[in-house]
């Protein structure tokens, strides 16, 4: 079985640096959250993944706060697939979801711990462009491949 990674492609571009703001950004919210553990900030981030993962990115808050940073800091574009994009942010969007059920029911220890994946997540993301959501992808699509086997 060969160890590339397969990423969900759809031809359309967008800018990577702006997604590394944006992941800049829910990197910044979700260590609130850790520090400051408040219903808000994952029900926020769940409504903004779901605007960016099922194709409403034109109303995600996060989103136009990256058109304003790249504005603002005179971002250079630099193009990339978006489907890719568009998986991590469905996968946030579980995380945000399973961070909101873990910290109503006050497994709060539990919804740290799915913070700080995020968390980590969306550090990969920002500073050093590692996509785990291609990762993931791979992983799913492996797995799908061996259940069909067996």
């Amino acid at each position: 079985m060969a160890k590339e990674l397969e990423c969900p492609v759809d031809f359309i571009s967008v800018n990577e640096n702006k997604v590394r703001l944006t992941a800049l950004n829910v990197f910044i919210l979700a260590v609130l959250y850790l520090f400051f553990p408040n219903l808000y900030i994952p029900a926020f981030l769940t409504a903004d993944f779901f605007l960016r993962g099922f194709n409403f990115g034109k109303y995600s808050l996060l989103n136009q706060l990256s058109d304003k940073e790249v504005k603002w800091f005179k971002v250079s574009a630099k193009p990339i697939d978006q489907a890719p994009k568009r998986f991590a942010a469905k996968i946030g969007f579980i995380f945000a979801v399973a961070i909101i059920l873990l910290h109503v029911f006050k497994f709060d220890t539990s919804a740290r711990v799915v913070a700080g994946i995020l968390t980590l997540f969306a550090f990969l993301e920002s500073f050093l462009g590692f996509c785990a959501g291609c990762h993931v992808y791979t992983l799913l699509n492996r797995t799908k491949a061996a259940l069909r086997f067996e």
